[in-house]
């Protein structure tokens, strides 16, 4: 038996399952990943063995995905593996997922028109803007499966009776752009979550992105909006942490959006004490903002143990930072992001939910 019970309803989708990128090529080197399967195994085993009620994703249709992405995206993340597999990539040179070699910066292309390349190889490059994030079979439906439990989350609280829904993505969303994919996501998970809050009636919805890593596709789905607040607590990018170029505290928004955007970069070696004072600062942003609902990327890669981050926020951290957003008793959605150290990933979601349910 459990020795608690979580009341928070968790949404995932078993196709997320199905992805398996087969590592990663980080500096031109193939290397083992850490974005596997198994993290949502563990996770949905720990917070079934805490009591939560689990069910399956409910199939929706493209409306509010293309409303965060640009339709050629979709159609070429649920399109590029199928073709890849029909070149013979698999055999000559080996390599049998999709990855980019080649990419259209300003720098190659130097003020010239844009055009998609005929072969799949050059226009893996329009869409991808990193070598570590492949695609294979499995990937379209894993990341088209994670949007259903995002957003069957939000069901949950908009017409479910929940004050607070949990959808267990996999692969994570954030760093997912209006055009491009990379940093292991394909598409935006809370991005669509928080724009299905829009519609359903949320005329301000605000993002608090505790993952270690800065969502710089989520910045750039909402940058240039009022509606949309974005809030983010990461390790500093100026340290030379992913992604690198975006993340920086001067990103307040642009045009409508300008004082909409917060990013609060933290310095290598970040303990609780100072990474829960920039959550209660996100959130006090967020009172401010005037939101009627909340949506939290959930990374718990900011974890001591976890390989993919250099901060050191405990269980405790985790939790209290959930409490720390159930103050503002609002209906909120929690959508899973990064958190790769597989012995601890369950607890530590465990405990974030649990802080998520402290309201009164």
């Amino acid at each position: 038996m459990p020795n608690m019970t979580l009341r928070t309803p968790v949404v995932w989708s078993d196709t997320c399952l199905l992805h398996d990128p087969k590592g990663e090529v980080w500096v031109g080197i193939p290397i083992e990943g850490t974005e596997v399967a198994a993290r949502a195994e563990v996770i949905v085993a720990a917070l079934r063995e805490a009591g939560a009620s689990v069910s399956l994703a409910v199939p929706h249709d493209d409306q509010v995905l293309h409303e965060v992405h640009d339709p050629e995206l979709v159609e070429w993340m649920r399109t590029c593996s199928d073709e890849w597999q029909r070149g013979d990539y698999a055999t000559n040179p080996g390599q049998e997922r999709v990855v980019p070699y080649v990419f259209p910066t300003d720098a190659m292309l130097d003020g010239m028109p844009l055009r998609s390349p005929a072969a799949v190889h050059g226009r893996a490059g329009q869409y991808g803007y990193d070598t570590m994030t492949l695609v294979g079979p499995g990937t379209w439906e894993a990341a088209r499966g994670a949007v259903d439990a995002a957003l069957s989350a939000v069901d949950l609280v908009t017409s479910g009776g929940h004050d607070t829904a949990y959808a267990l993505c996999r692969p994570p969303g954030h760093h997912a752009t209006i055009r491009g994919y990379g940093g292991s996501c394909y598409l935006n998970n809370a991005a669509v979550a928080a724009q299905s809050l829009r519609t359903k009636g949320h005329e301000r919805v605000a993002i608090i992105d505790i993952d270690a890593h800065h969502g710089n596709g989520t910045q750039g789905i909402f940058y240039d909006r009022a509606d949309v607040y974005y809030g983010s607590v990461h390790v500093d990018p100026a340290a030379g942490w992913f992604p690198h170029y975006v993340g920086h505290a001067d990103e307040t928004g642009r045009g409508n959006g300008v004082g909409a955007n917060r990013n609060l970069p933290m310095a290598e070696g970040t303990p609780d004490d100072a990474w829960l004072d920039g959550v209660a600062s996100l959130v006090s942003d967020v009172r401010s903002h005037g939101a009627t609902a909340v949506v939290v990327s959930l990374g718990v890669d900011a974890a001591i143990n976890d390989p993919e981050s250099p901060l050191q926020i405990t269980d405790v951290g985790y939790r209290t930072a959930g409490e720390q957003i159930a103050a503002l008793g609002l209906p909120t959605v929690a959508v899973q992001e990064g958190g790769y150290h597989l012995p601890s990933l369950g607890g530590l979601v465990v405990a974030t939910i649990t802080g998520l349910e402290s309201r009164g």
